[in-house]
């Protein structure tokens, strides 16, 4: 590295001013520089890494390096920040892989628990928390979804981790979600442990899988590398034991630990609302021991403590660190991801969660640009349309399927997708609120419409659209995104006339007669007057007579006279041509 060479450290995002002041630069020097490349930046707009990386990139700044700083993980914090009295915990595993590859039934085989059944098409919806105990010993599993639109939930889930568990079936190899799990799991700086699954099945290959995951970076302890790979049977459940067992020793070797004599504190892995329960919360703690009658605080929500349950459904009266709970209690309902600790008393609790909130709403008003946001900028014209919506889901991982598969929709640079807000629970009130005024749909998926809320966005005009099915509600989206593209204009030909006399010229009206020579003509065309090669202009058939008689058209070989309407006056002459064509405005598809 040059000695010389100036490091920048970003925390989640930089704004513009911060930018300018770090790169030595004013910050009008800056935002007249984004100017020329396309990007019209405010001095308090957020970039995050990326955008930041591209806009130094595209500046052509040399001797600055940009560096993340460490905030990803609760136990990268945990780790460095660990009392002489911290004691072991369990380890928390995620189970990843490419869809259909079998991380469902190896969790359902473990747990001796059907889960599959209970999910749409056979596919993990949402991130599910269990234990189990071996040679006892208790380990966290955490189930994590498969399909592409779940790409985000299942990067919290590799944030949540200590060891990865990425299953592989042995007659199919490493496929697209096999390679984002294991870039999952690198980013999360957790173990790898590689689940050969399916050596059950015709055509099973280890050798070859184990080939395949070496060209990605995974080299099997049995080929000189450091990666623990274990042939399985999910389904027979054949050597799962071992798995457990290889689970083990990876904990034992990274010496997990956590704290318990401290305010509890942890993850909030999923959460939804339930009729007679109110705010139904799934937590990971990470540190210390959370009791019922407790209040919590988790972003820009809190609670106290109502009622707290295992991964089974029963009541517990304390969860110690890596255990997963589900707990009542929370007034709001908090985001997927957000950190919650517990607090004293409830009045700790509301300020704290009041200035979580403003923080995130200080984020917001300070417009924070994405990569993503900076390219479409940079790329797509002045003029594209905006299509805003409102998404609301029956749990966080519902919602956030629906968000990435709506931008999964390829509008070729000429729709803006604007994601106004997210929630889960009933449409509300206040998301009529938002919708009103600037033409935003509100999406359902998996909730209800209150008769109250449904008059209330009939009377203000507001679109609300629910749907239980996800394909449905991506149609719909893609129908309205077509609605806002300008429509084509195309013009077909009819026909060619020649005029044969010129009985009538006023300033926007003619009347003449011909021959016509192909095609034919009818009330309503459009005709280019043409001299030679030159157009001296464009008229509108108002009626069309043969032997002064009205008649629909005239077709080849037909002589007879056409009243005509113009915009601006035409002298038409004899032998002068008539070319007649239809205009038509064409809805357009994406």
């Amino acid at each position: 590295m040059d000695d010389q060479e100036k490091v920048i450290q970003i925390a989640g995002s930089i704004t513009v001013d911060e930018l300018a002041n770090s790169l030595g630069l004013s910050v009008t020097s800056l935002i007249g520089e984004l100017f020329k490349q396309g990007i019209v930046a405010t001095i308090n707009q957020r970039l995050d890494f990326d955008t930041a990386s591209l806009i130094i990139e595209e500046l052509g700044i040399e001797g600055v390096r940009l560096e993340k700083k460490n905030t990803s993980t609760q136990t990268a914090r945990n780790r460095r920040e660990l009392s002489e009295k911290a004691v072991l915990r369990p380890p928390v595993v995620a189970v990843m892989g490419h869809v259909d590859h079998g991380k469902t039934t190896l969790l359902d085989t473990l747990l001796n628990k059907k889960t599959v059944d209970d999910e749409a098409g056979g596919i993990t919806q949402h991130i599910s928390a269990y234990q189990l105990e071996h040679d006892g010993r208790l380990i966290t599993f955490l189930d994590t979804p498969g399909h592409e639109a779940f790409a985000a939930i299942r990067q919290h889930g590799a944030m949540l981790t200590d060891i990865v568990v990425i299953v592989v079936a042995a007659d199919d190899g490493v496929k697209p979600q096999t390679v984002e799990a294991i870039k999952f799991a690198q980013s999360a700086n957790a173990k790898i442990i590689v689940a050969i699954n399916k050596i059950d099945r015709e055509g099973a290959d280890v050798a070859r899988t184990m080939a395949d995951l070496a060209q990605h970076g995974l080299q099997a302890e049995e080929w000189g590398g450091d990666i623990t790979m274990v042939p399985i049977s999910a389904r027979r459940g054949d050597n799962l034991d071992k798995l457990l067992d290889m689970i083990l020793l990876t904990a034992d070797l990274e010496e997990l630990k956590a704290d318990i004599d401290i305010p509890a504190e942890g993850l909030v892995i999923e959460s939804h609302m339930e009729t007679g329960k109110g705010s139904v919360v799934n937590l990971l703690v990470t540190g210390g021991e959370l009791k019922v009658g407790e209040f919590v605080v988790a972003g820009s929500a809190y609670g106290k403590v109502r009622t707290m349950l295992d991964f089974k459904g029963s009541p517990k009266g304390k969860a110690t660190p890596s255990t997963p709970v589900t707990v009542t209690g929370f007034k709001d309902l908090p985001n997927f991801g957000d950190q919650f600790v517990e607090v004293e008393n409830e009045k700790i609790a509301r300020k704290q969660a009041l200035l979580n909130a403003q923080e995130v709403a200080d984020e917001a008003a300070s417009a924070n640009v994405t990569s993503t946001d900076l390219l479409r900028m940079m790329n797509t014209a002045d003029n594209s349309k905006v299509f805003n919506v409102i998404v609301k889901g029956d749990v966080l991982g519902s919602v956030t399927s629906v968000v990435d598969s709506l931008k999964m929709i390829d509008t070729k640079g000429e729709i803006t997708l604007n994601i106004v807000a997210t929630g889960v629970g009933d449409v509300t009130e206040n998301d009529v609120y938002m919708a009103a005024g600037d033409n935003t749909v509100i999406y359902g998926f998996n909730v209800s419409v209150p008769t109250n809320i449904a008059k209330m966005a009939e009377r203000d005009g507001v679109a609300i659209r629910c749907y239980r099915v996800i394909y449905e509600l991506l149609e719909n989206a893609k129908a309205s995104m077509e609605d806002l593209l300008d429509a084509e204009v195309v013009e077909t030909e009819m026909g060619e006339m020649k005029v044969k006399g010129v009985f009538r010229t006023e300033r926007t009206s003619i009347i003449a007669g011909g021959e016509m020579l192909r095609g034919k003509v009818a009330v309503g065309m459009l005709g280019r007057v043409m001299r030679g090669k030159e157009q001296i202009g464009e008229v509108k058939v108002d009626s069309v007579q043969k032997e002064k008689m009205d008649v629909p058209e005239l077709v080849e070989g037909e002589l007879g006279g056409l009243a005509l309407s113009t915009e601006h006056k035409i002298v038409m002459e004899v032998d002068d041509r008539i070319k007649f064509f239809t205009r038509e405005l064409v809805k357009r598809k994406l």
